[in-house]
């Protein structure tokens, strides 16, 4: 059985998904976003390993509080780079009749590749709900804000909207950086065009995951105060 590398559990969530959820922060994340309030799951590397049934058993311990909407909704660092064990994850939690969300930032997407995107499409069989954070619509921008380009990101929700996933998206409006008005009327275009939109969240930028930055001693010139 897989082994997932997790950052941390939350037991009640009330944002991440509809109704009380289970939350499961994976570890390891390629972008670099330079307002990130969760710098700690960059690293991939962690002694904290655990299987589906693990987190499962632990999560049901609390699905009497979920309702009917509730469940377990599984973030980061980036979840899709742990694709595998996500998907055996959700698979055991279906199996359970557990609503499932993916939280992502969708840069390991790769339309291109046959191998990922079957695996994606294995993954999306037993994900209700995706909430996809669009960080900047504009390519130059989105580059020189998180380190990665945003066209796979951009692709992922096409897809999802092309195959009616249900989905949310979300966007940080920073200060100065992400509030412009050329991406967020950009932002509206691309969401008059995807149908699968259920929800949109416009989130308040905050520096409360300063002292992240500080004590993993990462470059602070990084990050957008």
């Amino acid at each position: 059985m897989i082994k997932g590398r997790i950052h941390s559990l939350e037991s009640f969530g009330a944002v991440d998904g509809p109704g009380i959820r289970y939350l499961i922060f994976l570890k390891g994340c390629n972008m670099r976003c330079q307002y990130c309030h969760n710098v700690d799951t960059w690293n991939p590397e962690t002694d904290n390993l655990q299987t589906a049934d693990e987190l499962l058993d632990k999560a049901e311990r609390f699905r009497s509080y979920w309702g009917k909407q509730g469940g377990i909704t599984v973030s980061g660092g980036e979840a899709l780079l742990q694709i595998d064990f996500l998907t055996e994850l959700f698979t055991l939690a279906k199996e359970k009749g557990i609503h499932t969300t993916l939280d992502t930032s969708a840069n390991p997407f790769d339309p291109d590749s046959a191998e990922f995107m079957e695996k994606f499409e294995k993954l999306m069989e037993v994900t209700d709900l995706v909430m996809l954070d669009i960080k900047e619509m504009d390519p130059e921008k989105h580059k020189a804000l998180t380190g990665q380009t945003n066209e796979n990101i951009l692709a992922l929700a096409d897809w999802l909207n092309e195959h009616g996933k249900p989905m949310w998206i979300r966007h940080v409006l920073v200060p100065e950086l992400t509030d412009d008005e050329a991406g967020l009327q950009a932002l509206r275009e691309k969401l008059d065009r995807w149908s699968n939109v259920e929800r949109v969240e416009i989130l308040p930028y905050h520096t409360l995951g300063l002292f992240k930055w500080q004590n993993l001693g990462i470059d602070l010139s990084l990050i957008h105060i």
